[in-house]
C-alpha cells in the first residue's frame, strides 16, 4: 500500500464593497486553476495564522478573519497526487490594509515563462459571474455554493 498523508489547506474569501469575490488564477504543474487565495498549513502554525501569512505572502495585504465558512467534510484526494487527502478550511477575511495587488482583468491573462512550475494572479469576479462553475477544485465548488447562498 502506498504511503498516505494529509494536506491541510487554508483559504480566505474576500468580498469587496462592489460585491466582487477575489479569486486566484493559477498555473500549477502544467494546469490552469481558478481557486481562492490561500495555501498550505505549516507545521506549528494555527489555521488563523496561516491565512494571515498566506494573504500577506500572496497579496501583500494584511487581513483579519471575520468568520469560519467551511471545513471539508468529505474525502477529497489531492489533484496533484493519489496519496494525499486534502482538508481545506475557508474563512471570510476582511482587509486591514489597502488592496495593492494588481488584479487581472481577464481570466489567466498572464504569460507562463519557460520552466515555470507555479504562477498566481488575483482577479476580482463580479457577483453575478461568481458560482461553483467559476472555480476549478471540487472543495472550492462546495464553498462557492455556500458563499452564494450565505452572502
Amino acid at each position: 500500500m502506498a504511503s498516505t498523508g494529509f494536506n491541510v489547506r487554508v483559504y480566505g474569501i474576500m468580498i469587496n464593497d462592489k460585491k466582487q469575490v477575489l479569486v486566484s488564477d493559477e498555473y500549477i504543474r502544467g494546469g490552469y486553476y481558478t481557486k481562492f487565495p490561500g495555501g498550505g498549513l505549516e507545521f506549528g502554525e494555527g489555521t488563523l495564522e496561516c491565512i494571515v501569512r498566506e494573504w500577506q505572502e500572496e497579496l501583500g495585504q494584511s487581513v483579519e478573519v471575520a468568520e469560519h465558512i467551511y471545513t471539508t467534510d468529505f474525502f477529497q484526494i489531492s489533484a496533484f497526487d493519489n496519496e494525499t487527502q486534502i482538508i481545506s478550511i475557508y474563512y471570510l477575511v476582511k482587509p486591514l490594509s489597502p488592496f495593492l495587488a494588481v488584479p487581472l482583468s481577464q481570466p489567466f491573462d498572464f504569460a507562463v515563462p519557460e520552466g515555470a512550475e507555479e504562477i498566481e494572479h488575483p482577479r476580482w469576479m463580479d457577483w453575478d459571474d461568481f458560482s461553483a462553475a467559476a472555480v476549478t477544485l471540487p472543495i472550492d465548488k462546495v464553498v462557492a455554493d455556500i458563499i452564494k447562498n450565505k452572502y
